[in-house]
C-alpha cells in the first residue's frame, strides 16, 4: 500500500484516512491554500495553516470544522506524520509533507520560487516522492524578475497619467491583487480597490506594509480617479463598472499574457506576465532540490514535463486531477469557456521559437479552461 494514492475523490493517505486538497466531499481534508480548485466546500473537517485559515474560513463559510497548524508543526494522524511547509504561491499557501516508516512524500499544491513580498518564501522539502504542478511546464515559460515587471507597471502608470488616463489593472482577487498592491510605487498616485479586492486584502493580517488605498464606492465621481491606479478582479472586465474611469488604460497581470492573442481577446492595452506559479526553470529546480527519485506531475503540461523528467533519469508519471492553476485567466467566456488551450487555436500558443523540451512534443493543457473570474465567483 502506497503512502499516498490518487483516487476519484483526490489524493488519499489510506493509513491516516485523510485527503490532501480533495475535489469531492470527504470526512477530513488537509488543504494547501484557499484557491477554489484546492479548497472546496463540503468536507466534514478541514486542516490548513493558520495563515491560510482566514480566507478559507470566509470563502467556504466554515466555523468549528476548520483546524489550523503552524508552518513546520508536526502532527500525527494514526501514527502518520504530517507537516506544512511554505509554498510561496500566495500568503499561507503550503506544501504538505507526509512521512511514515522512513518514507517521505511531499505534495506541493501550487508554488513559485521567487519571493513576492507577501507570501512565505518557498522552501524545498527533501523527500522520496514529490507531487508537483506543471501549470507552466514548457521551456518558453521563463519569467522576468518581479522587479522588472513592476518597473514596467509603474512606467505604464506614469505614462497613463501624462496622457490623462486612469490606469486599471486586473488580477486575481486572492494573491495576485495583494502582490500588485505590495509592489507598485504608491508615490505615483492614489490607489483604488474594487470591493472584491478590498474584502480579500482585509483578511490577510500577515501581509504587512501595504500602501494606503481607497475603496471604489458607487457614489464616487470620475474626477476622483484622475491619475490613479485601480486594482480590480478579472470579473470586472467588460462590465459597466469600468465605464466610470473613462478615459482609462486597461492592463492585465497574468502568466498567460505570454500567450499570443490573450491580451487582445480580453480588450487590454497592456499585458504583464506575472504569475503566482513556477516557470520552467523553477519547476526543474524545485524537483532537483527535493532529491526525489519519483515525481508525480499534476495540472498543466503534465505529460510533457513528466516525459522531460523521465529523460533526466527520474521516475515520473502524469496524474490527472481537477486542479486548474491559472487556466481560467485565458478564457473569453461564452462558448470559449469549454475549450482547452490547444483547441482555442494557434494564437494561444506560447510566444517562442519552440515548445518542445528535448523532443517531447507539444501538448494541450488538460482540463477545460475556467472563466477568467473564477476566484471572484466566490464573492471573496
Amino acid at each position: 500500500m502506497a503512502l499516498l494514492e490518487f483516487t476519484s475523490e483526490g489524493i488519499y493517505c489510506p493509513k491516516a484516512g485523510v485527503y490532501l486538497d480533495p475535489w469531492k466531499p470527504v470526512k477530513k481534508a488537509l488543504i494547501t491554500h484557499g484557491h477554489s480548485d484546492h479548497a472546496r466546500w463540503g468536507h466534514q473537517r478541514y486542516l490548513c495553516t493558520k495563515a491560510a485559515a482566514p480566507v478559507i474560513r470566509h470563502r467556504l463559510n466554515l466555523t468549528d470544522n476548520l483546524e489550523t497548524v503552524d508552518f513546520y508543526e508536526k502532527i500525527f494522524i494514526n501514527n502518520v506524520e504530517f507537516s506544512f511547509h511554505p509554498a510561496g504561491h500566495i500568503p499561507g499557501s503550503a506544501q504538505i509533507r507526509v512521512s511514515d516508516g522512513g518514507e517521505v512524500w511531499v505534495f506541493s499544491g501550487d508554488y513559485k520560487l521567487e519571493h513576492d513580498g507577501i507570501s512565505e518564501p518557498f522552501e524545498p522539502v527533501r523527500c522520496h516522492t514529490f507531487i508537483t504542478e506543471s501549470t507552466f511546464g514548457l521551456p518558453v515559460y521563463n519569467w522576468k524578475q518581479q522587479k522588472e515587471i513592476f518597473n514596467d507597471i509603474n512606467d505604464w502608470w506614469r505614462k497613463n497619467q501624462s496622457a490623462g488616463k486612469v490606469s486599471v489593472i486586473a488580477g486575481y482577487a486572492l494573491g495576485k491583487s495583494q502582490r500588485i498592491l505590495r509592489n507598485v510605487d504608491p508615490s505615483i498616485g492614489r490607489i483604488f480597490l474594487h470591493g472584491a479586492i478590498r474584502s480579500v486584502t482585509a483578511l490577510f493580517s500577515s501581509v504587512k506594509d501595504l500602501p494606503e488605498t481607497t475603496y471604489v464606492s458607487p457614489e464616487m465621481k470620475k474626477k476622483e480617479f484622475e491619475a490613479a491606479l485601480v486594482i480590480c478582479p478579472p470579473s470586472a472586465l467588460g462590465t459597466p463598472w469600468l465605464r466610470r474611469f473613462d478615459p482609462y488604460s486597461l492592463g492585465i497581470a497574468s502568466g498567460w499574457m505570454g500567450l499570443r492573442g490573450a491580451r487582445r481577446r480580453r480588450g487590454a492595452d497592456r499585458g504583464f506576465v506575472l504569475s503566482d506559479h513556477a516557470d520552467w526553470p523553477a519547476l526543474n529546480l524545485a524537483v532537483r532540490e527535493t532529491g526525489a527519485s519519483r515525481v508525480f506531475v499534476t495540472h498543466g503540461y503534465s505529460s510533457i514535463f513528466a516525459k522531460w523528467l523521465t529523460g533526466l533519469g527520474i521516475e515520473a508519471h502524469e496524474v490527472r486531477t481537477q486542479y486548474e492553476g491559472e487556466l481560467g485567466e485565458i478564457a473569453e467566456g461564452g462558448a470559449e469557456e469549454n475549450k482547452t488551450v490547444g483547441e482555442q487555436g494557434e494564437e494561444n500558443k506560447p510566444v517562442g521559437e519552440s515548445i518542445d523540451p528535448g523532443g517531447a512534443g507539444s501538448q494541450d493543457v488538460p482540463g477545460s479552461a475556467l472563466r477568467l473570474d473564477d476566484e471572484e465567483n466566490h464573492d471573496i
